[in-house]
């Protein structure tokens, strides 16, 4: 069998898709696979375009949907009622643009650039970011649009630059519809004013002369149509077209209305507002916030209206305008009351301001006006230092990646201390209300211009700038901020033995042989028979390295442990759908390193089940040597299954106990992170949350803080689909100082950005709080390695997307290693790089000699045409980590007693090749089982106590069973920084009796 599944592997290197793939296509797991639908009404691919945000490369009509976007919903938008286009877009998972015209500079991408699935269909790609999956409806284009020369007796002067910062012409104004040249002049001739021109196809601005220095441009930089009208051109980004009144003005003296009418102050208003005069507007920007317009803007609408938002201070404008806030900022100064002279939209007899100027009320009768708003540069935190006033290099692209929206709290201080939780040392505030977090070398060519052009305030200190528009107050860090190691010795990867199958679980039996565990029997090979076990002696010769091993379910996303008894059992636990959910799986390693085993996995859903189906469980073993089960949905694709149970199942029917808590964040908690503590209490991990559990009734004891996640969105995840992974940091004897947890990795929602951080909790501190410290890169599906010197190797995974067929993309190629003796910031090691991506169903195991096994990567990506962007990886590797690759003999011992009691002595013989006894390090790792790079023994490293006399040694045992939960564990020991190869003992014994369960015919017991 194994010499024809080795066959088929060398058939599949031709590319071959063999028919028993097609079969089993209906049998397969459809949660991740991507694929492209029929389009209605005609609609065909027309490729990936390149996009941004500054000049779309469709822009007459768009709109953004962040959970139900489809490439069907964005279509039928662009196609129905009033919308008439020829090409429609999806972008950035959320977003769709309409046009009849694709923007001069786009260009046509490769197809693998748009990799991000729309929000309301996982199954199909929505582009990317600046990244356009464009579709064409097989109509041809309209008429191209034109320049407007004339519009009644308005002229046009052509293109011309402008300035939100500095207008060309000053005053904002209302159209009846939407935008066009004919209802933008119409509105500025109503006003009475000179000048009209239009921006960015939906803004119109009137005056009476052309401020600012603005002047003509090619007319190249108008290029966006009206949003009224898509066959005339309505300016662009910062462009205006502009049109000249070439008649007789009714009015000499703008006034809103154009009759020369006097309005009065409105009295006798609700809610105590009352009039405190007439302010100028715009003299060093905006002297009131939260903007609403309205063509029947009236006194009492907008007092109203800033009431209902609990402001104080109500301003109107422009006579359509209103604006309100607590205080007046940017040192706003009062202008004569003749000054608001045009006429409220909604009621000719009242005053609504002016152009730049505000008829200003107060509900309390207390107007406070802040200062001009200053560069903060002085009692800054930590070690910032400002930098100056930097020019973004595009409009609508910003140098640094990560960007928070802080509306109404975007301050300085929040903004770098925010960058410098989550490691970055360069921080840039924008337009007020946005904090950017990055890195020094982001800005590339960067150009910084005068501080006087960062000068809107921020929305959360009135007075202090916070940027611009494209313009960034920018912020560095003085100092390192980041410790990443870049040792000489970083190791290596090496190829091991080409694999039979994509294994999905990887274990480590007591044997020292490799048990694998595949998806069956939905396996790419027919034959499969879903369990292979890996002789790590005979990896020079393939056909005798393997052997076969059988299942009766499929193991798809299941979970697996040791069990403590005397054969050291492997237990499997759920599956993939039906019956297999509630399998239980057993197998008793057996065979020597070279010989051959004869044990095989049993199995018997109708003598041996879980009470519940579960998919992506997590299993754990508890203290009093029970089997904790907890966690899933109830199958592929299936409702959750929040909920926990025990094996053996206790007596007295269904003891099923419901967990409300995964209940409310599924489908975000599949396969939780669960812990014994040294208090003998639980932690459980589940998406971006944690708590601590009472370990007899499984109540909560203890809510902890939320897990971080991203540092522009708190929402992020660490377990599946959007993986981390997360170990238990060392126990050293006498066991005093409280236990860490480290979780590292994982993603974001929608845009599926890969996490760059690695968080610890200290979860039974009086005060626990989560530490952040920053990885060299990102990295989702992560898998973590304990190492024999208390270190954790930190392997596989991807810069970008969530675990899942097809969601992944950019490999993280590079081995990291976290050093937990070193202080917060410098623990991490940057280590080697592999050339073999590892993404989805990748697996990292330590070997008995100290090196660690890196397994799988089953991504099943491919571009929307079918073709795959990563292969179903069957090579394995093996990672030498430093500690074996300076050349150093490894240390040996001899032990006799490998069955040992909490709290006993044991002894051991010891032979060193570099140093003594008195620098040697014993340590012990619980045997683990990984899947998805939860390590379902929480990674767990003990360093006990010993003493020696010459080279005998003794071993203390570590005390109880919440330091030590019962079961195997690999013996090491460390001569300076090399590690011996291990032997097994097992600790605690076999509390709960497992080694005589399950007592079914079809099930063999290997005693206690």
């Amino acid at each position: 069998m194994i010499l024809s599944i080795f066959l088929a592997l060398l058939s599949a290197c031709a590319i071959v898709i063999p028919s028993w793939k097609t079969a089993h296509a209906s049998t397969l797991f459809h949660r991740h696979v991507l694929h492209r639908r029929s389009l209605q009404g005609g609609w065909t691919s027309y490729g990936c375009w390149t996009d941004n945000a500054g000049a779309r490369t469709l822009s007459a009509a768009s709109y953004t949907n962040t959970t139900d976007m489809t490439v069907e919903s964005c279509l039928s938008f662009c196609s129905s009622g009033s919308n008439s286009y020829i090409y429609g877009g999806v972008e950035y998972a959320q977003e769709c643009y309409c046009g009849n015209y694709l923007a001069s500079g786009a260009s046509n991408v490769s197809m693998s650039e748009c990799d991000m699935t729309c929000t309301g269909n996982a199954s199909e790609f929505c582009g990317a970011g600046d990244r356009l999956n464009i579709y064409w409806s097989g109509a041809q284009p309209p008429p191209l649009p034109i320049i407007v020369l004339s519009a009644g007796n308005w002229a046009s002067l052509g293109c011309y630059n402008d300035s939100a910062t500095a207008r060309a012409l000053p005053n904002a104004v209302g159209v009846t519809g939407q935008v066009t040249v004919e209802s933008c002049t119409a509105a500025c001739q109503g006003a009475g004013y000179q000048y009209a021109g239009v921006e960015y196809a939906d803004e119109c601005y009137c005056g009476m002369t052309l401020d600012n220095g603005s002047g003509p441009m090619p007319a190249s930089g108008c290029d966006m149509t009206c949003a009224g009208n898509s066959s005339e051109y309505c300016g662009g980004p910062d462009r205006l077209n502009l049109y000249n009144y070439t008649g007789t003005l009714t009015t000499t003296e703008n006034t809103g209305s154009g009759t020369g009418s006097e309005f009065f102050v409105t009295p006798n208003l609700s809610g105590n507002w009352t009039y405190s005069g007439c302010y100028v507007d715009n003299a060093n920007g905006r002297v009131l916030g939260d903007e609403l317009d309205s063509s029947s803007m009236t006194v009492e609408s907008c007092t109203a209206h800033c009431t209902a938002d609990n402001f104080t201070i109500a301003g109107l404008e422009y006579s359509t305008q209103c604006f309100c806030g607590n205080e007046l900022i940017d040192g706003a100064t009062k202008a004569p009351d003749s000054d608001c002279n045009m006429a409220c939209g909604g009621n000719a007899s009242e005053a609504c301001g002016a152009g730049n100027r505000l008829s200003v009320y107060s509900s309390t009768g207390i107007i406070t006006i802040l200062p001009v708003p200053t560069v903060l540069e002085s009692g800054l935190p930590g070690q910032w230092v400002y930098q100056g006033c930097l020019s973004e290099p595009a409009p609508g692209s910003h140098y640094f990646p990560y960007e928070n929206d802080w509306t109404n709290n975007n301050t300085v201080e929040a903004c770098l201390n925010q960058c410098a939780a989550f490691g970055y040392p360069a921080a840039g505030l924008e337009y007020g209300e946005q904090c950017f977090c990055g890195d020094v070398s982001d800005v590339v060519d960067g150009t910084f211009v005068s501080d006087s052009e960062c000068n809107m305030p921020c929305s959360g200190d009135p007075i202090h700038l916070c940027g611009a528009n494209n313009l960034m107050s920018t912020y560095y860090w003085n100092g390192t901020m980041n410790v990443w190691h870049t040792p000489d010795n970083i190791g290596r990867y090496e190829f091991l033995i080409g694999g039979l199958v994509v294994p999905l679980i990887a274990t480590v039996g007591i044997n020292n042989k490799v048990t694998f565990l595949e998806k069956y029997p939905t396996s790419e090979f027919a034959n499969s028979t879903g369990a292979y076990e890996l002789d790590i002696s005979l990896v020079d010769n393939y056909l005798l390295a393997w052997r076969e091993m059988h299942v009766k379910s499929d193991v798809f996303c299941s979970g697996s442990i040791i069990l403590p008894d005397k054969g050291a059992r492997q237990i499997n636990v759920g599956g993939w759908s039906l019956e297999s959910t509630y399998g239980v799986r057993l197998y008793t390693p057996d065979g020597q390193p070279g010989v051959n085993g004869t044990n095989d996995w049993e199995e018997n859903a109708n003598e041996l089940a879980l009470q519940r189906g579960r998919w992506y469980p997590t299993a754990m073993m508890m203290p009093n040597g029970s089997i904790l089960v907890v966690g899933g949905e109830t199958g592929s694709n299936g409702p959750p299954q929040p909920s926990l149970e025990i094996l053996p199942a206790p007596p007295g029917g269904d003891t099923v106990i419901t967990l409300d808590y995964l209940q409310r964040t599924d489908p975000n908690n599949l396969y939780p992170f669960l812990m014994v503590l040294p208090s003998g209490r639980f932690f459980i991990g589940y998406y971006n949350e944690a708590r601590i559990l009472d370990p007899v009734t499984f109540d909560t004891v203890t809510v902890l803080p939320n897990i971080p996640g991203a540092v522009n969105n708190f929402l992020a995840g660490r377990t599946y689909p959007m993986e981390g992974s997360a170990v238990l940091l060392p126990q050293h004897a006498p066991y005093t100082d409280p236990i860490e947890i480290l979780i590292c990795g994982g993603s974001t929602p929608g845009a599926a950005i890969a996490l760059d951080n690695c968080v610890t909790i200290t979860p039974e501190a009086s005060n626990p709080t989560w530490t952040i410290e920053r990885m060299p890169s990102k990295r989702v599906m992560p898998c973590m390695v304990t190492l024999p010197d208390g270190t954790y190797m930190i392997l596989n995974g991807a810069h970008q997307g969530v675990a899942g067929f097809g969601l992944a993309s950019d490999p993280n190629l590079s081995a990291l290693l976290y050093d937990p003796s070193q202080p917060v910031g410098q623990r991490i090691s940057i280590l080697n790089s592999t050339i073999v991506a590892r993404l989805y169903h990748s697996e990292a195991t330590l070997l008995p000699d100290g090196r660690v096994l890196v397994s799988g990567s089953d991504p099943e990506t491919n571009y929307p045409n079918g073709t795959a962007v990563y292969p179903e990886e069957f090579r394995i590797e093996v990672y030498i980590p430093p500690y074996l690759n300076q050349g150093f003999r490894q240390p040996e011992f001899t032990i006799a007693e490998t069955d040992w009691a909490l709290g006993g002595q044991y002894d051991i013989v010891v032979t060193l090749y570099q140093g003594t006894t008195s620098t040697m390090q014993v340590s012990l790792i619980a045997a683990s089982s990984s899947t998805h790079g939860n390590v379902m023994s929480g990674g767990r490293i003990i360093f006990p106590e010993f003493s020696c006399s010459g080279n005998s040694c003794t071993i203390t045992a570590p005390p109880n069973a919440f330091v030590c939960p019962p079961g195997w564990h690999q013996l090491f020991i460390l001569d300076g920084p090399t590690p011996s190869h291990s032997a097994w003992v097992r600790i605690g014994g076999d509390p709960a009796q497992l080694g005589n369960w399950p007592e079914y015919p079809d099930f063999t017991t290997p005693g206690v």
